[in-house]
């Protein structure tokens, strides 16, 4: 016995349908979670993370409002991993300037420090 092969048919698209594009946001939080990854041990990367972060919010919900014509979910993706990359590289060299700050003042002798020779 032998089986046919089974067409299934396709979703045939309206005319009117607008083309798939991708998002410019989802490219611009892919950008600034990229900077923000970049300078985060420098602590410059808090502000465009939280632009990104806030732009990837605002473009998943366009691309849910679209229904699947905006597209670019895995640049979105990236970027926001990348802006929390970023905030956490930042929080982490805040944390580290802490402690070496915290030690410095701890090591410190307190009052003034006279010769050996002075009574």
């Amino acid at each position: 016995m032998t089986s046919l092969p089974v067409s299934v048919p396709s979703a045939a698209r309206h005319p009117l349908d607008p083309d798939p594009v991708r998002s410019t946001k989802a490219r611009t939080v892919f950008l600034l979670g990229l900077v923000a990854a970049v300078t985060g041990p420098f602590l410059g990367g808090v502000v465009p993370a939280t632009v990104a972060l806030t732009l990837a919010r605002q473009a998943r919900r366009e691309a849910y409002a679209s229904g699947g014509y905006l597209t670019g979910a895995a640049w979105l993706a990236r970027g926001e991993r990348l802006a929390w990359a970023g905030l956490v590289l930042a929080a982490t060299t805040l944390v580290v300037v802490a402690v070496i700050g915290l030690f410095a003042l701890a090591t410190t002798p307190v009052g003034q420090d006279f010769a050996p020779t002075v009574d």
